[in-house]
């Protein structure tokens, strides 16, 4: 048999409805292989496996081994890499999840069995906030561990910060995508998806070609970000709805540890996040030593760590971090006000405590603590 009949069997068997890795399992156990599910007879799958005409009739089962041949077809004219959950490849993280699918379709490659394996999701709708706490977040998971893959769904927001971030840090990065690898949605991410195909990455999908990107397949989509991470980290999301909620609880499904950026009440895309803490389903994440910590994972040893660790600021610097400590954040003029600190050396100080990594510049001259 060669490798693409191989190929066209294994996508036709994962193509059979109600297909799961547990059926998958059994069936393959009593029939030996993909290619007897279409080359036996109705009667003697029936024999084997005790399972009637309706699942697997002679008229399905054709039809199916069509649609799995131009899937095939497409596979090899346009260098997509299937992954196969008997494959080595395949992110075995997915095996613990009772639901995932049998193939996966990949646009480039890297390890999805890396050793530390992060996913960041978040609304579409993603502040100053938000992104600035993910750069950071990825930043700095990068600087701290080995074997380091981060995971999104390649939605507008958060998700394509969580990627842009990773590929600036080196880190590679798997973008989940809702539909088919012929297309890509939102069009605005063709470029990312196209850096993360030619290298940094890899666009995944449990989607034959030809599959457009419908609100249910997102849903869908998000076991697979929840199944194949360690963890999962919620930047920012509303408390009513959003994507963000529905990966979350998945992932608390599948025994995966759960972090939430936690933010102002009066917030509208802290809300998800505050509701996923104060209901324990996520733990409080600041940054990446909370996530780090809670994980058990050894970090490297990270150069002037020690010096960080111990930094004293001057009696101004530490007015400034006093007063946005209590105050949660302040304009310049406030903190002018506040701290004495005349308005041109004060912008110098912030600017100083921004490189620190100690305070965080937003819109309209204001301030808060990173």
């Amino acid at each position: 048999m060669t490798e693409k009949e191989l190929l066209t069997y294994r996508i036709g068997f994962s193509l059979i409805k109600g297909m799961n890795l547990e059926a998958a399992r059994h069936l393959l156990e009593i029939l030996g292989s993909e290619e007897a599910m279409f080359r036996l007879d109705m009667r003697e799958i029936e024999r084997l496996t005790g399972l009637g005409s309706r699942h697997f009739n002679a008229g399905m089962r054709q039809e199916v081994l069509d649609r799995a041949r131009r899937e095939a077809d497409f596979v090899d004219s346009h260098a997509v890499r299937c992954l196969y959950f008997t494959d080595d490849d395949f992110p075995r993280r997915l095996l613990e999840c009772e639901d995932a699918s049998l193939l996966l379709f990949a646009k480039g490659d890297c390890d999805l069995n890396a050793r530390h394996v992060v996913g960041i999701v978040g609304t579409r709708n993603a502040t100053l906030y938000g992104v600035n706490f993910i750069n950071k977040l990825v930043d700095d998971l990068a600087a701290r561990l080995d074997g380091l893959l981060i995971v999104s769904g390649l939605a507008l927001g958060c998700d394509i910060a969580a990627h842009r971030r990773a590929i600036s840090a080196g880190v590679p990065t798997a973008g989940i995508v809702a539909h088919g690898l012929d297309t890509m949605y939102p069009a605005e991410n063709r470029n990312d998806a196209a850096r993360m195909a030619r290298g940094a990455g890899v666009v995944l999908t449990d989607y034959p070609s030809g599959t457009r990107p419908f609100r249910g397949n997102f849903l869908a989509r998000n076991r697979i970000v929840a199944g194949m991470v360690d963890c999962l980290v919620v930047a920012e999301s509303a408390a009513d709805h959003g994507g963000a909620l529905h990966t979350a609880r998945l992932a608390r499904e599948y025994d995966r540890e759960v972090f939430a950026l936690p933010g102002r009440t009066s917030d509208h895309y802290s809300g998800g996040c505050n509701k996923l803490i104060r209901r324990q389903i996520a733990t409080l994440c600041t940054g990446a030593d909370d996530l780090i910590d809670t994980m058990g994972w050894t970090p490297r040893a990270v150069e002037g760590d020690q010096q960080k660790l111990f930094k004293e600021y001057t009696p101004e610097e530490q007015s400034i971090i006093d007063y946005l400590t209590n105050n949660g954040e302040g304009q310049l003029n406030m903190l002018t006000a506040h701290t004495g600190i005349p308005v041109g050396r004060l912008m110098g100080m912030l600017m100083e405590l921004e490189m620190d990594g100690a305070v965080m510049a937003l819109p309209g001259s204001r301030y808060r603590l990173a």
